[in-house]
């Protein structure tokens, strides 16, 4: 199936100044975003502009077994450097978990080792996928400066942070320094206003302003999002929004932080948060009304090949997949246990479950979620990135066709590339697992 790959949005949806939510807003300069705001702080600076260079103090540092120790460890040894602050560095195992052979074994245990021998106390083992387990543990607090060795560390976003993918080799320069230097990016704002429409949820939000401005309709540029809808979100579904803030080629997503937030930090961070000045100047400013949105696919090939799921109604499917940082939260599986209740999973279809940390599969089995989905024919995986990357259980082969709650469909990027993936929400998934072919979830739900 093909439709018109994505359109660029219209004069009408880019307008600026914008009023803002009635937050309060502590103040780093005089019409600024948020993440000018962050960086002016974190420079020691009173103002940045978008295109100026700065060099920025770090609060904390995250790398995975894939892109951490087995890398940075030799560069470190060649350098004869230390980790500038331990204390303000994560290391998570979750791409290789549980090791499916020697060498997963072996990347497993340098991490492990180095985690110990430099002192590092934020090291997580097969606890979770590395954008969720930070979370989890109020590592990350609103007004921050978070780097991340992987592309989705954007995620992070979520609480009101500037949360920036790099290298291993930029990586190495903030263990070593506790700085890095930034070009301060431009802003588009993104509004959703409206209660959300019946069967859809936040991925659906995300595919439809990436089906408008394309996966590189962003690049660097950091996605400001705002408006009631996103604010009425659970924080399990806001974490897509900045989570995939990367496919839209932004350099970072952020969501100004509430009183949502800052319970979950235990009221940490009122003093560094940022807010956008009424008078904030932005590259554009798309709005959107939640309560028009219906359900999305990513059709096989890119993020922003997006149709309508009723259009894309009847694509068989052999796999359906909810996994992955984007899409294995508590309230993904849940919304999962709400499509497949009462009904079975069709015949020849292998439906996986992947939760996105160690506590969300903990509170999927106290809450009965787990048994549901057990119950509709699920399989159970490990905790961790898996199939979403390429990896470990669920790869698909040659021409197999999965749907999946993951955040990229590229060729080859969960497994054979001549296989092919569509991208839905958990609703879609859930949904189409039942009927064995692609399927809007209010068919089910009505």
């Amino acid at each position: 199936m093909t439709v018109p790959r994505a359109r660029r949005p219209s004069e009408d949806e880019v307008e600026h100044p914008v009023a803002r939510e009635g937050l309060a807003r502590p103040s780093v300069g005089n019409g600024a975003t948020v993440a000018e705001k962050i960086l002016a702080r974190k420079s020691g600076r009173d103002h940045v502009a978008p295109g100026e260079i700065v060099w920025c103090d770090v609060d904390l540092a995250m790398v995975h077994d894939s892109s951490g120790p087995r890398r940075l460890g030799p560069m470190l040894e060649r350098l004869g450097a230390t980790i500038w602050d331990p204390s303000k560095v994560v290391i998570a195992t979750d791409h290789f978990v549980p090791p499916n052979d020697q060498t997963e074994v072996e990347i497993a245990r340098v991490t492990r080792e180095f985690a110990r021998d430099r002192g590092v106390a934020k090291y997580h083992e097969a606890e979770g996928i590395c954008h969720i387990v930070p979370l989890e543990r109020g590592y990350v607090i609103p007004g921050t400066l978070f780097v991340g060795a992987d592309s989705h560390s954007t995620t992070a976003g979520v609480m009101g942070a500037f949360a920036v993918p790099v290298g291993v080799t930029e990586m190495l320069g903030v263990f070593v320094t506790g700085q890095i230097w930034l070009k301060v990016p431009e802003t588009t704002r993104i509004e959703w206003t409206g209660p959300l429409a019946e069967g859809c949820m936040a991925k659906d939000m995300v595919l439809t302003v990436l089906g408008e401005i394309g996966d590189d309709g962003a690049t660097y540029q950091e996605l400001e999002y705002g408006g009631d809808a996103v604010y009425a979100l659970p924080f399990d579904e806001r974490i897509v929004l900045t989570n995939m803030a990367i496919e839209h080629g932004a350099k970072t997503g952020i969501i100004p932080p509430d009183e949502l937030v800052f319970g979950l930090v235990r009221g940490r961070g009122r003093d560094t948060a940022a807010y956008p000045d009424p008078d904030a100047i932005y590259a554009r400013v798309l709005r959107h009304r939640a309560d028009e949105l219906a359900p999305r696919v990513a059709l096989p090939g890119a993020p922003d090949n997006v149709a309508d799921a009723a259009e894309a109604k009847g694509e068989r499917i052999d796999q359906a997949y909810i996994g992955a940082c984007t899409g294995a939260k508590y309230t993904d599986l849940a919304a999962v246990a709400r499509v497949v209740r009462g009904r079975r999973v069709a015949p020849g279809v292998r439906f996986l479950i992947a939760p996105a940390s160690k506590d969300v599969m903990r509170r999927a089995a106290e809450s009965g979620v787990l048994a549901t989905l057990l119950g509709a024919g699920a399989t159970l995986l490990p905790t961790g990135c898996g199939a979403c990357a390429g990896l470990g259980h669920g790869v698909l082969g040659a021409g197999e066709r999965c749907i999946s709650s993951t955040n990229r469909n590229y060729p080859g990027r969960m497994g054979h590339a001549l296989a092919q993936v569509f991208l839905g929400s958990p609703l879609t998934v859930a949904a189409s697992a039942v009927t064995g072919t692609v399927t809007d979830p209010r068919e089910l739900l009505a």
